[in-house]
This record gives C-alpha cells, structure tokens and sequence, in this order.
C-alpha cells in the first residue's frame, strides 16, 4: 500500500510558527467540528451571498471496498488552492479529480499582517469549486490544510471558521513542521538514487522549508534536520519588491533582486551553519517542489506551454537554473510576463522564486536539480491511505 509517513527524530528548527499555531494544528486534527446547520448564508464564487445548504462530513467512513473507495487532499496555501482526489492503485494511487487556482490569499499580508477581505473571498470561492467535488466524487477520507498565510494572520482562525460555516470544509492550520514533512512523503520518490545526502525544499507563497534527508528504514527518507523561513514567492514579493522604489531599468531591477537574495540568505543563515559538513560531501542530492522549480524547468526544456508529464521528475543542471533565474531578474514585469511558461499570472512572483532558488543553490551546491510537480498533497494522499489501510489490517487481524 502507500508509504509511510517519514520518521522524524524530533529534532526541532527556529519555526517561524508561534506555538499556538502548533497547538491548533494538533487540536484540529484531532477534534474538527462537524459542519452544522448555521443560518449564516453562504457566498458564491463571485462573493455574493447564496442560501446556506447542507454539506457532508468528508471524513466519514463509507462501506465501499478499500481500493474503490476516494480520498482527497486540499492544501489552501498563500498563493494558490489546490484539491486532489484519488483511488488506489497497488502501491500508488490514480487521480480521478483535481482542481486548482491562484487565489493569492497572503496578498497583502506581509504588511499589514491579516488577510484582506479581497484575499478571503478570492479563496472561498475556490473552496466552494473543491466543497462541490467532494461531494460529487462521494469521497470517503479526506484531509484539508492551511499554511502560512493561516499561521501568520491575525485573522487567520476566524477565516478557518468562516470557511466551515460557507463550504463544511474543516481546514487545518498545520505546522511548518507537518508541512515540511508532507512535502517529503509527496515528493521523496523522485529524488536520485544514492546514499549521500539530500535536500528537499518546498518554496510556497508565504513560506521556504529546507529538510535534509538521510536514509532511511524503508523507501522513505529520515528527516535529519529542517528549517521553515518565512518567505515565500508572496512575501517576498510584497516585502522586498514593493518596499523598493520602482525599478525603471535593469540596474535598479538588479538591485532589488541583489536586496531579495540577501533578505533570504540572512534567513537561511542558522541552517546553512548546521547543514555545511553534510553540503561539502561528494555526490550531494537536491530535489525542489515548487511553482517556481516547474517553471524554470519548463524554461529549461523551451516548452511553448507547461507540461506537467515533461517536467516532473526531470533532473536539470543547476547552473542553467541559475543562468535562467539571472536572466530573468533583469527583465521588467512586462517582458517577464511575454516569456512562455511565465505569462502575466507569474511574471510579478517569479522573480522572488528565483531569489529563493539561488539562496538554496549558495547553501547546497549540487550540481544536478530534480524537479518535482507534487508534495503536500499527495503526501496527505499517501498518509490516508496508509493510515487506512494499516486499520483495516489490524482490525482483520483482531
């Protein structure tokens, strides 16, 4: 069946996280309220108001067999909502639904430090798109988080709120740390085969996570050490970006970037300190999952549109990632926005993307970079079905 989650020795990072927001995450996950039948009516996509109507609780248990059954996993992250939903299928799984959107829920939120009432609606009507899924695929077990936006914002649980009041979807607001490790079950599979060290980091809208991987028991790696900064392609952006004065050529386009790099460098610094033996060995291995890695993949390769079958599990030399990331810090948002694979929709974020990147290439220095298009999700799939089967097998036993 799927794998399991990955051990983790319980070795602790400075999390850019408060301890609430960790207590939450274990206190949600545990103890969700249902969806109840509030007279709060419930908003559209487009924002306006609807008649509330009843949801059903994703996460209760049908009678169909085990590997017809559906599972699904909603990751709500600073910049964009994305649900899948899947079957087994041996040791995998086949997707049988999917759906995501830019929402851009952190907009705004590096300053001002609550999300916007633009933001939230922008996300719930996306919510609404997943509620409908759900129950039209008749999922059986399901998962649904939150990120950094969520952990961050003062407002935050009062939004996780108003989304189970408007869609009965219970979101939880995970910890770095979980976050960090799904990321690594979703993705692990795609790292080069080897038993030197390895890094895998996620870059999202709000939030970087480093883990340094070693192996492990079974098929999945050890967590040996982790770090989750508080930038992301979205908070970078809004912090560095808007902060410094409008860049009229590529001089001043440079500098910002120059400012972005060091923003984050400075971020990464403690675990740049802690990894550096392990980064000075030969062979080292590094696997990102990211919008951001995907599209210079796609860049890489000169794809005329992105193609998801091309670029997953694609391994790219790290220094045409460079090259990429440095050129493209010298355009302006409108050149970058005429480049394929970029488009307007991504040529505002990308470029703090590549400030990330760069920072992690400084940090961990291998020369090849595998590619992946997946993480949070499907590392929510493959704990489910795990989890799930692991049940059905002891109470066979019993």
């Amino acid at each position: 069946m799927a794998d399991f989650a990955p051990p983790d020795d319980g070795r602790r990072a400075c999390n850019t996280e408060s301890n609430r927001s960790g207590e939450v995450a274990e206190k949600r996950h545990h103890h969700s309220p249902k969806p109840n039948g509030t007279n709060r009516r419930q908003r559209k996509p487009d924002g306006k108001r609807r008649p509330h109507s009843s949801q059903k609780h994703f996460s209760g248990r049908g009678h169909a067999k085990h590997g017809r059954q559906a599972y699904a996993a909603l990751d709500l992250g600073t910049n964009n909502c994305r649900l899948l939903i899947a079957r087994p299928s041996g040791q995998d799984f086949t997707v049988i639904d999917a759906f995501s959107r830019v929402v851009r829920l952190g907009e705004g939120l590096a300053l001002s430090g609550r999300l916007s009432d633009e933001a939230m609606d922008r996300a719930l009507g996306a919510l609404h798109v997943c509620a409908e899924k759900l129950r039209r695929r008749n999922v059986y077990l399901a998962r649904s988080v939150a990120t950094e936006a969520c952990r961050r914002a003062a407002n935050g649980e009062r939004f996780i709120e108003r989304v189970r009041e408007e869609t009965g979807i219970v979101l939880d607001i995970i910890s770095a740390q979980e976050e960090a490790r799904l990321a690594v079950l979703g993705c692990h599979v795609l790292l080069e085969q080897g038993n030197s060290p390895a890094l895998i980091f996620e870059i999202g809208g709000g939030s970087t996570e480093l883990i340094l991987v070693g192996p492990g028991e079974g098929a999945v790696p050890r967590i040996l050490d982790w770090q989750s900064v508080p930038w992301g392609v979205v908070s970078l952006t809004d912090t560095v970006m808007r902060e410094a004065v409008q860049a009229r050529d590529e001089v001043e386009r440079l500098a910002v970037y120059a400012a972005m790099r060091r923003t984050v460098t400075e971020s990464f610094a403690p675990f740049a300190e802690r990894i550096a033996k392990s980064s000075r060995e030969d062979d080292i291995r590094l696997l990102g999952t990211s919008g951001t890695v995907t599209t210079l993949a796609s860049l890489h390769l000169e794809l005329p549109h992105y193609d998801r079958r091309a670029v997953d599990g694609l391994i790219v030399p790290s220094s045409s990632m460079r090259n990429i990331s440095t050129r493209l810090s010298r355009l302006s948002e409108a050149e970058r926005g005429q480049v394929p694979c970029i488009g307007p929709d991504r040529a505002e974020l990308v470029v703090a993307g590549c400030a990330i990147l760069e920072s992690i290439l400084d940090l961990w220095p291998a020369h090849r970079l595998g590619v992946a298009d997946r993480g949070i999700r499907e590392g929510i799939l493959r704990s489910l079905m795990a989890g799930d089967f692991a049940s059905v097998q002891s109470a066979g036993k019993t």
